[in-house]
């Protein structure tokens, strides 16, 4: 969702139906819950964009009457679109960009669209472009609007970057995802798949580096992870490392620095032509070695039964030693926590390691580690649990707040980052609706067409109490699985 303060308007994607819907956040009041229809629902085939599969992401500029609109093609490797339209949805003009638009955003000082272009390979794998980012001069007239395309290069990579899978270094970067510094000289972008994050000279408009995020020690005290999935809440010290895998990662300033926000909620490559993942019960030897690990002595890992972790996820990518044949190492997806780094340096600042599952154990017992589409407690502890998709932070009288949505377990938490080095668990939003077990599309009959309240939060939106229509602080979520936009207001 992208949200106007001039307007009040907001503009959120529908992926149902390739089109985008515009709604009017000027009816809100505080204390007072309003229901918000849609004003105007536009298709992209209204403004002539065929052969479009998706709308992946969409931005309002921030002064001028103008909305950018990332499409993916049927074809994904085909090249994708950035579509323009004023506020009215009124079309504009259509632009070119490279294959899977991802994400499209502008810069804050209004020069520039940025295009995260993923790249993503076809299911065959017969065709893998390679990923890149796009440019676009919005300061003209948008008929006259034309991409650049940065691309990659392997001098760029860092020995940390995820790039041992099928296919080259360059087809395996995917770009995901599109954060900018607050004075608009800098981008930085994720790439989910290959655990990193690249940083871009809007100056210069040129790359200047991708490096990769490292990975967390579930044996170090602090990381404990709940891995198995058998109906209990069993958070304990394991033998696996996960990458952080970052989605919709976000950007903040204390104290004149500069700090990333990643929430870590992992991905795989997984296509009908190759696929990294695997459980470990299939993955064939293991022999665990303590070198890898922080929390256990190899007197420990031998008397380690792995047969406990077989149903839990990782890939296939690491931890396998060719000379013996063996896994000494267990490598999962999605860190289950919220991570900081230093913009500059790209050092970890500080790892939220298992306070997610820690606090939903605490809150909502019945319905920890549920998925998004049914209510089934500890369903996804051997995969990515909680699963935290996107990240935001905003200010509130005075201080810095984080919010990161729980994609799978459908809810948002709130942490005090104005110490950046070490924030503080404030509050769990949620407005799913746990009793109802089952998404609607599923259900048939008397059943048909309930939703289970917000469900499957996918983007957040914050609106500071300036731009507000109350006059407080909200957050906005865009609910994927239950379709809807949630909106929570701070008092």
């Amino acid at each position: 969702m992208a949200y106007d303060a001039k307007t009040q308007k907001a503009f959120v994607t529908n992926g149902a139906v390739s089109g985008f819907d515009i709604l009017s956040f000027a009816d809100l009041e505080s204390g007072k819950f309003t229901e918000v229809a849609s004003q105007k629902r536009l298709l992209l085939a209204d403004f002539g964009v065929e052969d479009v599969k998706d709308i992946t992401s969409i931005a309002v500029h921030p002064t001028r009457d103008l909305v950018a609109i990332s499409a993916a093609r049927n074809d994904k490797t085909d090249k994708g679109y950035i579509v323009f339209v004023n506020k009215n949805g009124g079309f504009l003009s259509s632009v070119q960009v490279g294959s899977l638009p991802d994400m499209v955003t502008f810069t804050p000082d209004g020069t520039k669209a940025l295009v995260a272009n993923e790249g993503e390979p076809s299911q065959d794998y017969s065709v893998d472009t390679e990923g890149s980012i796009s440019v676009i001069d919005v300061t003209g007239a948008p008929a006259g609007f034309t991409a650049k395309e940065l691309t990659f290069s392997e001098d760029l990579i860092d020995d940390k970057v995820r790039v041992s899978s099928r296919g080259s270094k360059l087809e395996q970067l995917e770009p995901e995802y599109i954060t900018v510094s607050a004075d608009s000289r800098t981008a930085y972008v994720a790439m989910q798949e290959n655990n990193a994050i690249a940083t871009i000279d809007l100056v210069e408009e040129k790359i200047v580096s991708v490096k990769g995020l490292g990975v967390i020690d579930h044996s170090v005290e602090g990381n404990e992870m709940d891995a198995i999935k058998d109906g209990e809440i069993k958070i304990e010290k394991q033998p696996i490392l996960t990458y952080h895998l970052p989605d919709a990662i976000s950007t903040f300033t204390v104290g004149g620095n500069e700090y990333i926000i990643t929430p870590n909620e992992g991905d795989t490559r997984d296509w009908d032509a190759y696929s990294e993942e695997k459980k470990v019960g299939k993955l064939g030897e293991i022999e665990l070695k303590a070198e890898n690990y922080a929390g256990y002595t190899q007197e420990e890992l031998d008397a380690f039964d792995v047969g406990l972790l077989e149903d839990f996820k990782v890939t296939t990518e690491s931890g396998y030693n060719e000379e013996t044949g063996k896994y000494e190492a267990l490598y999962g997806f999605g860190g289950r926590s919220f991570s900081i780094f230093n913009a500059e340096t790209m050092e970890l600042v500080y790892d939220s390691g298992n306070e997610f599952e820690t606090i939903t154990k605490e809150a909502a017992p019945e319905y920890f580690n549920s998925d998004n589409e049914e209510v089934a407690k500890d369903d996804r502890s051997n995969s990515k649990g909680p699963e935290p998709e996107t990240a935001v932070t905003g200010v509130i009288n005075g201080k810095t707040y984080a919010f990161i949505a729980l994609e799978r377990f459908g809810g948002i938490m709130v942490y005090d980052v104005s110490n950046p080095a070490s924030p503080s668990f404030v509050s769990l939003l949620s407005s799913r609706d746990f009793s109802v077990t089952q998404f609607a599309g599923d259900l048939e009959g008397d059943d048909a067409g309930k939703f289970a309240g917000d469900v499957s939060p996918e983007g957040l939106q914050f609106i500071p109490a300036n731009q507000s229509p109350t006059g407080k602080a909200l957050l906005a979520a865009t609910h994927e699985v239950s379709g809807t936009v949630a909106v929570y207001q701070f008092e």
